[in-house]
């Protein structure tokens, strides 16, 4: 069994786990006959779970974990107080070498704490950021971050931008990116001076891509740019504010299609199309964001997602795994700043976990 083929996860993570977490490998499984799995959680709540899906009785291990993350606990407590919990176990079997990815719906903050302490951050890179696809009206594009770092200085926006063209290359296939910083208008003398201090760097450094300029919020949606680049607080803010607008329309839908017999009777000639609509709408679709900037792959699946969601978490890990993301941004890394490749993670004495 190879190491990379290997997804580490946090059975215990989520508003619907252990049952949503179980469900997805065995539907992850199913598209990716060659994963196997690490399962951390309770074994008395796990492993009947496990004992329903045969297609992972030859697939997976399950370690006792004695502890969970709950998700109003806050990181500094997590960091300290949860080294026997499903999530840091999960994420010690990536530093160990053990596993080649770890999947989690747990607490973000947690999660974020950990991975950084566990995992490390790579060469030349400050903080980690949170990153995922967006749906757009040409295609997908790929924002960060999404709410890991509330205040970032200029040098972070940039490094940012970095890692979004590599992951924009890595998963969606496009060779020369465009970036864009998400700004209150597209004037240079718009936005504080951080953002302009990047825009300044990203117009002059080279980079694995093209700096587009700045992007306004209606841009997200419209596929202006490949990459949109934000600080955690603007980026957090925008996501719960697109899923909660697609929340709102699919509820008006609801309602019209409701409120008349014709609008039912209209409902059955529209079928169809709302199929397509409801598919490409799909939060869980685009479900699993990743750390990036870690010496290891880290995905986070959102906490309140079912099985499917949870399977394309899943999914995304192995993408990342399957394409080498790490070392490719590792390589750049080492061209922009002269860093060395980030070696893999050491295992950690014990007596160095807090």
């Amino acid at each position: 069994m190879k190491t990379s083929t290997v997804i580490a996860l946090d059975a215990m993570g989520g508003d619907h786990a252990p049952d949503s977490v179980v469900a997805g490998a065995a539907l992850a499984r199913e598209r990716y006959p060659k994963i196997k799995f690490l399962f951390y959680g309770d074994e008395a709540q796990v492993k009947p779970l496990l004992d329903r899906h045969s297609i992972l009785h030859a697939s997976s291990e399950l370690r006792h974990a004695p502890e969970s993350i709950s998700a109003d606990l806050k990181p500094s407590l997590a960091l300290r107080q949860g080294r026997n919990s499903s999530m840091r176990l999960a994420l010690n079997a990536v530093a160990q070498d053990e596993a080649g990815s770890v999947v989690s719906a747990g607490n973000t903050g947690a999660l974020m704490a950990m991975a950084k302490f566990v995992l490390k951050t790579l060469p030349g890179i400050d903080r980690p950021a949170i990153a995922s696809l967006m749906p757009t009206k040409v295609g997908e594009s790929v924002m960060l971050d999404l709410g890991a770092n509330v205040e970032c200085d200029a040098e972070n926006l940039v490094q940012f931008a970095l890692m979004g063209a590599i992951f924009c290359r890595t998963v969606l296939g496009i060779s020369e990116p465009s970036v864009g910083l998400l700004n209150i208008g597209t004037e240079e003398l718009k936005g504080h001076d951080e953002i302009r201090t990047a825009a300044t760097i990203l117009r002059e450094r080279p980079f694995p891509g093209s700096f587009y300029g700045f992007v306004e919020g209606n841009d997200i949606t419209s596929g202006t740019v490949d990459v949109i680049v934000t600080d955690g607080f603007s980026g957090n803010i925008a996501l719960k504010t697109l899923e909660g607008t697609a929340q709102l329309m699919a509820y008006f839908l609801r309602q019209s299609f409701a409120s008349s017999l014709t609008a039912k009777l209209g409902y059955v000639l529209v079928r169809n199309a709302m199929k397509k609509f409801k598919m490409r709408a799909d939060p869980r679709r685009y479900n699993g964001a990743m750390f990036l900037g870690l010496q290891g792959v880290c995905v986070k699946s959102h906490g309140g997602t079912d099985h499917v969601g949870f399977a394309n978490a899943i999914g995304v890990a192995h993408d990342l795994i399957d394409r080498r993301f790490n070392e490719r941004i590792g390589e750049e890394l080492a061209r922009q700043y002269g860093v060395p490749a980030p070696a893999a993670p050491a295992v950690m004495p014990a007596e160095d976990i807090p």
